[in-house]
C-alpha cells in the first residue's frame, strides 16, 4: 500500500514537473506559478518519503530479479531533489531557471518514475 501511493504520489509530481518544465523553457522564460511549483515539490517530496518507508519493508521482487528496482530508483529520486533544490535556489534568487539543469532534473525524475513502476508492477 505504501509504495502504491509513493508511485501515484511521484507520478503526479512527474506530470506536474513536465508541465512547469514546458512554462519554464518557453522563449518568455518566466518559470511556473508558484503553486505549480510548490505543488510539485510537496508530491515530489512526500513520494520519496512513502518509498524510502516502502523499502525498508519486506524485501520484493527477487523472483523478477527487480528486487535493487526500488533502492536505484530512491537514488535517482534523491538526486532528482537535489537537481531540484539548485532550481529552487535560482529560482528564489530570481534568475533565469537553468535548461540544462532543468533537463538533468527531468531525465534523473523520469528515468526513477520509469525503474520504479517496473518495480512496483513487476515485484
Amino acid at each position: 500500500m505504501t509504495l502504491d501511493l509513493a508511485t501515484i504520489l511521484l507520478a503526479a509530481a512527474v506530470a506536474m514537473g513536465a508541465a512547469a518544465a514546458v512554462l519554464a523553457l518557453r522563449a518568455e522564460g518566466a518559470p511556473a506559478p508558484r503553486a505549480v511549483a510548490i505543488v510539485h515539490a510537496a508530491c515530489a517530496a512526500g513520494g520519496y518519503v512513502l518509498l524510502l518507508i516502502a523499502l525498508t519493508g519486506p524485501p520484493r521482487g527477487a523472483a523478477t530479479g527487480t528486487a535493487s528496482f526500488g533502492a536505484f530508483a530512491a537514488v535517482l529520486f534523491g538526486l532528482a531533489i537535489l537537481a531540484g533544490l539548485v532550481l529552487l535556489r535560482q529560482r528564489r534568487a530570481r534568475r533565469r531557471l537553468s535548461g540544462g539543469l532543468i533537463g538533468v532534473h527531468a531525465t534523473l525524475a523520469v528515468t526513477g518514475f520509469v525503474i520504479l513502476a517496473a518495480y512496483t508492477m513487476l515485484a
